[in-house]
């Protein structure tokens, strides 16, 4: 499958990324294609072990003369998003990633591509197999689970690594270099709320929020995008009137993708169906004026439910109100730009995940910052609020963030290499994601790192496009980057 990508150029690159689009590799599903990397280093001759959590690493020795090089950590995630359209019958643990060319972009049919990390593991995979480049003692680190919870880079053995110099391949703008990132945790919460029969005069409709274009929770936050669970909150809220109570919620499917879709379902008196139709349709157009042009298909409908399909019980109208307040006044976008690197998000959340579900409640927001210690008050922000209504909230997943430091050598290296390959210098940035170099630097604080990778739009959305022109400067900086480091004598 996907044979096209073999015509693309640099070869050795999409040859590797044809095997990672044609191995089901979402988060936590990763072992197909940890034994095909193995089996595939075997068949070079080259080392390769695991850490204890299952991150897998391929060592390379150096190339004649290139011995006293320091080592170079080429590091990338094997797993991927699983984000696909409400019409796709794509199954992320089975199926392959089915790909096309459009307009000079690299597509996935209806899903996320996959180029968030596939790109840089495919481009570590093809270093390692070239005769070409002359480079010092080289390792490979693929990690495991990046997308939902670092838990990889998290779990990753210390002592385990060599190298002093580690090449993060996972940022996803050409002609940019960063050197720091948002450190982040999950705010996780858990309620149970009381229900009461649905009565005989009540009736339940099903509210739906779709075809938001949805987006990255980091690098996409400070863009005009709806987040569906927002959108469907404010509606609920316009529904009190009506004493709407909820039945069910489910609301985005990822804590790190802006959600695309949310669907509630109510019960109300027969009596107010028609005016809470009304309600819904004004509100409707009010929201396609607000969330226009960026999202421009959105649609907001509601439908009645059969009456054998109606449920036995709801929320009860105070639970039901109070679990529609707290959302609707939930911290959701960008909370703060930074003061220190003028246009970066400072510090943000994501309303990724809602569910309701026979009265049990659960919402996961991502909350990112440059500054640990607002993460922390972010996450008892969600403490304070649901504590309210006696949700329990906790902090899960946390990892910290990348302190930059302007003065690395290896940055310097990049820039002049950037310059002598490309003609011009990059832009050096910090980015408002969760790279793993947060977590990589505290378990080895020795370690100089930088991160770099071709142009990846949409991640973490069925919208995920890579520039195939950007895949092969990408390519050549990286050769380039490696040799002139072999050149260096160890310190």
């Amino acid at each position: 499958m996907n044979e096209h990508l073999d015509a693309l150029s640099p070869a050795p690159v999409w040859r590797h990324f044809r095997t990672l689009c044609n191995t089901p590799r979402p988060s936590g599903h990763e072992a197909e294609l940890v034994a095909k990397l193995e089996a595939w280093a075997d068949g070079l001759g080259l080392a390769h072990d695991r850490d204890a959590f299952g991150n897998l690493r391929i060592k390379k020795p150096a190339a004649k003369g290139c011995e006293d090089a320091p080592g170079v950590i080429l590091q990338g995630h094997l797993d991927m998003v699983a984000q696909a359209n409400a019409e796709s019958p794509h199954d992320f643990t089975r199926d392959s990633i089915s790909t096309y060319v459009h307009d000079g972009w690299l597509h996935a049919e209806g899903t996320t591509l996959g180029a968030d990390n596939g790109l840089g593991v495919a481009a570590a995979l093809a270093l390692l197999e070239s005769t070409e480049v002359a480079h010092g003692p080289l390792e490979a680190l693929f990690t495991l689970e990046e997308e939902t919870s670092m838990g990889g880079a998290l779990s990753l053995d210390e002592g385990w690594l060599e190298g002093s110099l580690l090449l993060n391949l996972d940022s996803e703008a050409r002609g940019e270099a960063y050197i720091g990132c948002a450190g982040g945790s999950d705010a996780v919460v858990d309620a149970r709320l009381p229900q009461t029969p649905v009565e005989a005069h009540e009736r339940c409709l099903d509210i739906a929020v779709t075809g938001l274009a949805g987006g990255h929770s980091g690098l996409d936050i400070h863009r005009p995008l709806g987040n569906a669970n927002r959108l469907l909150a404010r509606v609920l809220r316009l529904l009190e009137f009506a004493d709407a109570r909820l039945v069910s919620y489910q609301g985005g499917t990822l804590r790190n993708a802006i959600p695309r879709e949310a669907f509630a379902r109510v019960a109300l008196p027969a009596d107010e169906i028609d005016a809470v139709t009304a309600k819904v349709q004004t509100l409707e157009a009010t929201l396609r004026g607000e969330l226009a042009p960026a999202d421009s298909d959105f649609a907001l409908s509601v439908k009645p439910v059969a009456a054998a399909d109606a449920p036995d019980e709801a929320l009860n109208l105070d639970a039901s109100a109070m679990l529609v307040a707290a959302l609707h006044a939930a911290p959701c976008g960008v909370e703060r730009m930074s003061a220190e690197v003028k246009g970066v998000v400072d510090t943000s959340n994501n309303l990724g995940v809602v569910q309701l579900e026979d009265g049990r409640a659960h919402l996961c927001a991502l909350v990112r910052s440059l500054h640990d210690s607002a993460v922390t008050a972010m996450v008892d922000r969600f403490r304070a609020l649901f504590g309210l209504i006696g949700a329990r909230v906790k902090a899960e997943h946390g990892y910290p963030g990348w302190v930059p430091n302007a003065q690395s050598p290896l940055l310097a290296t990049f820039i002049d290499c950037h310059q002598a390959r490309l003609g011009r210098e990059p832009a050096v940035k910090v980015i408002h994601a969760g790279l793993e170099c947060g977590i990589l630097g505290s378990k080895y604080p020795a370690l100089d790192m930088i991160s770099f990778g071709p142009t990846i739009l949409g991640a973490h959305s069925p919208d995920e496009r890579v520039d195939i022109d950007s895949v092969e400067e990408f390519w050549t900086l990286l050769k380039a980057l490696v040799e002139t480091l072999g050149r260096q004598a160890a310190e």
